[in-house]
Order: C-alpha cells, then sequence, then structure tokens
C-alpha cells in the first residue's frame, strides 16, 4: 500500500508541477516580454506538448507490454519491447519533426501578422520546438519502461526538476532583458539533459543492456497491435480537447470563449488529477493480469474503484461550492457572472470523465486497447454531433450541457471490463480458465489490430 501511495504522489506531482510553476512565471514573462512574445512562447511549447504526446501514443502499449512480461520475468523479452518502442517512437518523432520544420514558415508568417514580433524569430522557436518533439519521443520510451516497473519516484523527479528549471531560467532569461528564442535553447539544454538521466535510470533497471533501435518482429507486432488504438485516441483527444474552443469562438465570438475556456481550466485538475494519481493502476494491473485469479484482479478493480470515486467526488463538491468566487477573484466578476451558470455541467463533466479512469487503466492492463479506443472513438464523434446541435440553439449553455455527455462516455467502458472480469456471471469458473479465455482475447485483438 506504501508504495502505490508514493506512486500516486508522485504522478501527482508530475501533473501538478508545470501548471502551477506557469502561475508564477508567466507573470513575468508576459510583463518583461508582451502578449505577442509570449503567444509566441506559448504556441512553441504547444508544439512540442501536442507533437510529443503524437510521437509518443504507442507508449501506453509498451507499459502494458513490459509490466506484463515483468509479471512473468522474461527480461529478454522485455529489453526487446523497450528497444522496439525506441525504434517506433524515433519513426514516429521524426515524421512530426520534419512535418512541423517544413511547416514553420508558413506558420511564423500567420502567427505574426498582427504583432510586432520578427517573423524570422518566431521562425526560430518553432523550429526549435519541432526538433524538441523528437526528444520528447525519445524520452517517452525511458519514462514508460520506467511505470512499467513501477518506479515513479525517480522519473518523475527529473521530469520535475527539468520542467521547473526550464521555468526558472525562462524567468532569469527575461529579467536579463534576453528574448524567447534564448528561452527556447535553454528549454532544449535541459530536456537533453533530462533525457539522458531518465535513460540512467532506466539502465539501472535493465541491466546496463543496450537500448539501441530495433525492430524485433514479435514485440514490434505486439506493440503495433495494442498501441494502434492508443495511438489513434490521444491523437483524437488533442484534437476534441481544442474543438469545442474553436467552434464557441467562431460561433458566437472571442468574448464568449473566455468564461467557458476558465471553466474548463478550473474543472480539468478533476479528471488530470485523479488520472495522475491512479496511473499506478495501469502497470500495477499490467503485471499481474497473466499470474492473478480472476476474483483476484476483481477486487483489485473495485477497491480502486473506491479511490477514484472518493477523489472525484471532493473535487467536484470543493469546486461546486467554491468555484464561483475563485473565478471571481481570478477574472472579475463580469467573466465571473457568464461563467457560474456553465461551471456546474462542466464540473459535471469532468468528474464523470475521472470516475472512468479505473475502468480504462483496468481495460488497458488487460491489453483490450482497441474495445477502450473504439468506445472513446464512437463516444466523441456522437457527441461532436449533439455539440454542434445544442451551440446552435443553445449557444454556450449547450455547450456546457455536452461536457456531460462527453464524461458519460467514459463510463462506458466499464459494460466490457464487467464482462471480462466476469462480474454478474456464475463463478465456477476457476483462475485457469479466466487466464485461458483471457489470452484468447489479447490474441485476437492483437490479431486484429496487426492486419490494420
Amino acid at each position: 500500500m506504501r508504495r502505490h501511495l508514493v506512486n500516486g504522489f508522485y504522478g501527482v506531482l508530475d501533473y501538478g508541477a508545470h501548471p502551477f510553476g506557469m502561475l508564477l512565471v508567466a507573470p513575468i514573462v508576459l510583463h518583461r516580454l508582451g502578449a505577442a512574445e509570449y503567444g509566441v512562447w506559448m504556441i512553441s511549447t504547444a508544439v512540442v506538448s501536442a507533437g510529443g504526446i503524437i510521437a509518443s501514443g504507442f507508449c501506453d502499449a509498451n507499459i502494458q507490454r513490459v509490466a506484463r512480461l515483468r509479471g512473468t520475468g522474461s527480461l529478454d523479452s522485455m529489453v526487446n519491447a523497450v528497444r522496439s518502442m525506441m525504434g517506433i517512437n524515433l519513426v514516429l518523432g521524426v515524421a512530426l519533426a520534419i512535418a512541423a520544420w517544413i511547416a514553420a514558415p508558413y506558420a511564423a508568417v500567420h502567427i505574426t501578422v498582427a504583432s510586432l514580433t520578427p517573423v524570422r524569430e518566431c521562425l526560430i522557436c518553432l523550429r526549435i520546438a519541432s526538433l524538441l518533439i523528437l526528444v520528447r519521443a525519445v524520452e517517452s520510451v525511458s519514462v514508460s519502461t520506467q511505470r512499467a516497473f513501477e518506479q515513479y519516484r525517480d522519473a518523475v523527479r527529473v521530469s520535475v526538476a527539468v520542467r521547473l528549471l526550464t521555468l526558472a531560467s525562462a524567468a532569469l532569461i527575461v529579467l536579463s532583458h534576453r528574448g524567447i528564442i534564448a528561452i527556447l535553447v535553454a528549454t532544449s539544454v535541459f530536456l537533453i539533459g533530462g533525457t539522458y538521466l531518465q535513460f540512467r535510470q532506466l539502465w539501472r533497471l535493465l541491466g546496463e543492456r543496450s537500448l539501441w533501435p530495433v525492430f524485433h518482429p514479435d514485440e514490434t507486432r505486439a506493440l503495433l497491435g495494442f498501441g494502434v488504438f492508443a495511438w489513434a485516441q490521444a491523437l483524437w483527444g488533442i484534437v476534441f480537447g481544442q474543438l469545442d474552443r474553436v467552434m464557441l469562438g467562431v460561433y458566437l465570438g472571442a468574448a464568449a470563449l473566455a468564461p467557458y475556456a476558465l471553466c474548463i481550466q478550473f474543472s480539468q485538475p478533476i479528471f488530470g488529477l485523479t488520472a495522475s494519481g491512479l496511473n499506478f493502476l495501469f502497470p500495477y494491473l499490467s503485471s499481474r493480469t497473466a499470474t492473478a485469479s480472476q476474483a483476484e484482479l476483481k477486487r483489485m478493480v473495485l477497491k480502486s474503484f473506491a479511490c477514484n470515486l472518493l477523489l472525484v467526488s471532493a473535487g467536484a463538491a470543493a469546486l461546486l461550492a467554491f468555484g464561483p468566487r475563485l473565478i471571481r477573484i481570478w477574472a472579475g466578476a463580469g467573466v465571473a457572472h457568464s461563467a457560474t451558470a456553465i461551471l456546474p455541467p462542466i464540473v459535471i463533466g469532468s468528474a464523470l470523465m475521472g470516475l472512468g479512469v479505473t475502468g480504462t487503466y483496468a481495460m488497458q492492463a488487460l491489453g483490450l486497447f482497441r474495445t477502450v479506443a473504439c468506445i472513446s472513438l464512437a463516444g466523441r464523434s456522437a457527441v461532436l454531433s449533439l455539440m454542434i446541435y445544442l451551440l446552435r440553439h443553445m449557444g454556450i449553455q449547450g455547450l456546457a450541457i455536452t461536457r456531460v455527455f462527453y464524461g458519460s462516455v467514459a463510463l462506458i467502458v466499464y459494460l466490457p471490463l464487467a464482462n471480462a472480469l466476469g462480474m454478474g456471471r456464475s463463478k465456477t469458473a476457476g483462475a485457469s480458465s479466466f487466464a485461458a479465455g483471457h489470452e484468447l482475447t489479447v490474441g485476437r485483438e492483437l490479431n486484429e489490430g496487426s492486419t490494420l
């Protein structure tokens, strides 16, 4: 239990370090450099973040695969899986970095058209960001493998140190009258150094074995078969996560966007902190699916859901009680008046998404990535149609209500999970029959995925 609490703490720390650090540093950069330069910094950071997420979208499959192999003691297969993951991420990282590098000149012209920021400065920043996508893709292999070993502390310490040093250097750079390019260069130095330290930790776990990328046939097939669905889910999550704000801005104008975006920012931690705090469940359950009985897995999932429910309920209740007052303090009475009416459905939507965390991790631990992705993609596509309808007929209130349906989609995952764990069926099947059935299910999904 103590190990799980420690991993949960470091998961929350990993999630919260950067946004809380930004709250302290952003005013300094904004005041010293102005809104236009600050905007270039935010856009460059967004390119690195979004590109890194897409390039490392297969890493959930790496966590599941390595944790499962660790549970059976297959060290050689683990190393082959990590090296194959390195090859996959390098291919994706290089492709995205090249695409971002080529698109940078066109983006720089449009970004600077209404500001005094030089196009060349913006171009240099975007191209530095494009190279950092590749660094993030490589780093994620080490971080995901350490999580598969249920070793969160060392990986999070390095990542948090890199983020805080990056933010501190940004403040010092602008205070010394330097610009955004210097901030991006410092970010590159810290991120590359952090990636090296992450791999030093990984070598300790794997016994100083070579991690040079190689596409091992069996492990590559396994990672691609599961991972393609996790990757598609991550890609669609990035698109859908921003689409509602784009549609609102286009349909009702930028002024209507402020209270909605603020409510999203305040409610997002309900899901984010829950997902980060319970992330240890994914490798923990993955490492035990091959050896634990059906009854044992069921007990683990039910205990996890109880913790999940407690975390989400506490966060949602606190935000519903104090959210309007916090928004008034943060943004003023004008924005708070518009935000108060739409905050409850947005909070409820985020809470429902948070309740789906245990189910999603458990399904992925069982290797059922395809089922999770299909539920997510189909549900979000249906919600997209509802979003367009409610936005046209109810305006911003309709868009807020859509968040409730968006969050409800995450709960559908418990239906196939209950079936996979035999909930509601007779308990005559023993551990061996469950293991055999689970292997058949995972094998079927893997074979279907590898034919895509």
